[in-house]
């Protein structure tokens, strides 16, 4: 740390995103990103430049928003539209939290953002399947924030079990994160729940099911006040967070419903034959309805100091050598375990005939 360094930021350890490696991979599927490019439509709303490049960008990112609002039946200022949903999701902790409570095992950058806002934390373990459990999210006196579908895990609660955490905490805004909820075929989000509960928010991206994690678009769905806290938080910080490519980019996609729609059904039906591939080389594999699949080996454990040749971080350092990368945590409870993003058809054929050779 710089001796200029303020309070605030020290003590804190920063959120570490997933590796980017320029040489090397062959197979990357450590950041689960969309194997796929963006549809045609997509490409061609970016070519020629839709905007004067010299001129800043609409600030209230409209024709974006209304695309957005009409693709879930809702109205145009209960979309608030930011640059990637990380950073619409820390405009909503600035907005609503003075404590939150969240799952102990979920999306890392969550404890992040209540250590530099200042926001109290309180984590809830998982249960031993790392299901959630949602009884200890029934009438806290905390805000609440839930990865849906979790990760790393991909384990994704209904939207009964949802509308009960929001129903009980009234007095308190229920964040749920939705980036995987595309790739989930049991109709489990959170939004239809919108018009009926003023505390719930519901937060996604364009990062993952349009195939747009270049351009970092997100966006929050919620109550005209709701929203309208998110834009007051925005021009606080930064007026213009989306540039025109990206606000024309993912205007483009989110239009484009039929490309989207095969995409989702490709990803989905890979995720299930891998899953069953891995069942076959004898993994434990959570039920995941998102773009990635959480693993372990039984034989994975530790004989005292000595890793066996199944554990999590040993397959990644041989997969890695293999040119094959995927993503480890080495943190409790799940050291030793593997996140697996899901790539094109060939990619995770490939994936688990090397895995094969490993174990």
């Amino acid at each position: 740390m710089s001796t200029f360094t303020s309070n605030r930021l020290r003590g804190i350890t920063p959120y570490t995103p997933g590796e980017q490696p320029r040489t090397g991979i062959r197979i990357k599927l450590n950041t689960n990103e969309n194997p796929y490019p963006p549809s045609v439509q997509t490409i061609r709303s970016l070519s020629p430049v839709p905007r004067p490049l010299e001129k800043y960008p609409d600030p209230n990112c409209s024709a974006l928003r209304t695309a957005i609002a009409e693709t879930y039946g809702l109205k145009t200022e209960q979309v608030f539209a930011g640059n990637g949903s990380d950073e619409v999701l820390a405009f909503a902790f600035m907005a609503f939290c003075d404590s939150i409570a969240a799952p102990d095992i979920t999306y890392s950058f969550y404890p992040v953002w209540a250590k530099i806002y200042g926001i109290k934390y309180h984590t809830i373990p998982l249960n031993e399947d790392f299901t959630v459990p949602v009884k200890r999210f029934i009438a806290t006196d905390k805000s609440v924030v839930l990865a849906n579908p979790n990760a790393p895990t991909g384990i994704v609660l209904t939207a009964a079990e949802i509308e009960l955490i929001v129903r009980t905490n009234p007095d308190k805004v229920v964040i749920i994160d939705e980036a995987y909820m595309d790739f989930d075929s049991g109709n489990n989000s959170a939004i239809p729940l919108i018009e009926r509960y003023p505390n719930l928010l519901v937060v996604r991206t364009f990062s993952k099911s349009y195939s747009l994690a270049g351009l970092r678009v997100g966006y929050a769905l919620g109550q005209e006040q709701l929203i309208r806290n998110l834009e007051t938080v925005k021009n606080c910080v930064n007026s213009y967070t989306l540039g025109s490519l990206a606000q024309e980019g993912a205007t483009a996609a989110i239009r484009d419903v039929g490309y989207f729609k095969r995409i989702i059904a490709k990803i989905i039906a890979t995720r299930e034959r891998t899953e069953h591939e891995l069942y076959k080389l004898g993994f434990e594999v959570c039920p995941s309805a998102a773009n990635f699949l959480f693993i372990s080996h039984p034989e994975g454990h530790k004989f005292g100091a000595e890793l066996t040749a199944y554990h999590a971080s040993v397959l990644q350092s041989k997969l890695r050598e293999a040119g094959v990368l995927v993503r480890y945590f080495d943190l409790p409870r799940i050291d030793n375990c593997l996140r697996v993003s899901i790539g094109a058809e060939d990619e995770m054929t490939r994936f688990t005939e090397i895995l094969a050779a490993l174990i």
